[in-house]
């Protein structure tokens, strides 16, 4: 017995140097950066802090950033959960190019997808002359902000739910189908129960990822102040004119950001372990039959 832990027990100082190399790790690149944007950010005081939030150009961007995730997050949610629908449920012709596809933005980078846009919507893109002709800006205007930051966000959601709708396969669907359940009672009652904590969880990396993006959005917007900044492009506006101070204040929005989209991660990943733990102590219910509106 004593041998066999020997084998597959590792030394209490290996444990322990494992420990502390991976706390410092995270000390050195995490919470000391962190650390770093708060202290800069208040370091003239809490009236230079709110001033450099207050001031118009620093709001548009909020507003601004806030608009384009409120778009974008929604059209990937929808795109999300019928391209994992799709990909997981049925077999179809194209299924692995449609996979491909849902992680082309992960392989693409944020830059290239920016000037893909600028190539399609530019004034001397293919699209070009005919918008300007209608008077139609999307580059350099909030639609390219939007496009460009859905292009660089649809995987997360769709990759989320993939591989948790394969591994839960389709009885349950077929079942309710075979009691009279519609396509879209299906859904709602047997699909979307199974999927709610994974679909909870890529809605907020995509949110987090939405409010955070600047290569794409960098090369679609034009940088003019106060009307194409998002967040972070107001923050190296900000840090390119030598006003640490205020750029800090605003990334401290962005840093904040994280810790909220982190807490609510691991609340997330709670809930879905204690729903889990209590189904698998559950005794098992009687299937419920779904039935048809009069």
């Amino acid at each position: 017995m004593r041998s066999t832990q020997a084998g597959t027990t590792e030394p209490a100082w290996v444990r322990y140097t494992l420990i502390a190399v991976a706390l410092g790790f995270m000390f050195l690149f995490l919470v000391l950066p962190l650390a770093a944007v708060f202290a800069e950010a208040l370091r003239k005081g809490a009236d230079a802090y709110w001033e450099a939030l207050k001031e118009p150009d620093a709001w548009s961007s909020i507003r601004l950033t806030l608009i384009t995730a409120a778009i974008a997050v929604p059209l990937n949610l929808v795109f999300g959960v019928a391209a994992a629908w799709a990909i997981a449920k049925f077999e179809f012709r194209g299924k692995a190019f449609l996979t491909t596809l849902v992680d082309l933005p992960f392989s693409v980078s944020p830059v290239v997808a920016g000037l893909i846009y600028v190539l399609m919507f530019g004034a001397q893109g293919w699209f070009g002359p005919w918008l300007m002709a209608h008077d139609i800006k999307i580059i350099f205007a909030v639609p390219g902000i939007v496009l460009a930051t859905v292009f660089v966000t649809f995987p997360f959601i769709a990759r989320e739910l993939i591989p948790l709708m394969q591994a839960q396969g389709n009885d349950e669907e077929q079942a309710a189908i075979v009691l009279g359940a519609s396509g879209w009672q299906t859904f709602w009652y047997v699909t979307l129960p199974n999927i709610k904590w994974g679909l909870i969880y890529g809605v907020i990396l995509c949110n987090a990822r939405a409010m955070g993006e600047f290569g794409a959005v960098s090369v679609v917007s034009g940088h003019i102040r106060g009307q194409t900044n998002t967040l972070p492009l107001h923050v190296e506006v900000l840090y390119n004119e030598y006003q640490s101070v205020a750029a800090f204040a605003v990334a401290s929005l962005l840093a904040l950001l994280a810790l909220v989209t982190l807490v609510i991660k691991s609340v997330v990943q709670w809930r879905h372990e204690r729903d889990m733990k209590a189904a698998a102590d559950a005794p098992p219910e009687r299937p419920l039959i779904l039935k048809e509106k009069p």
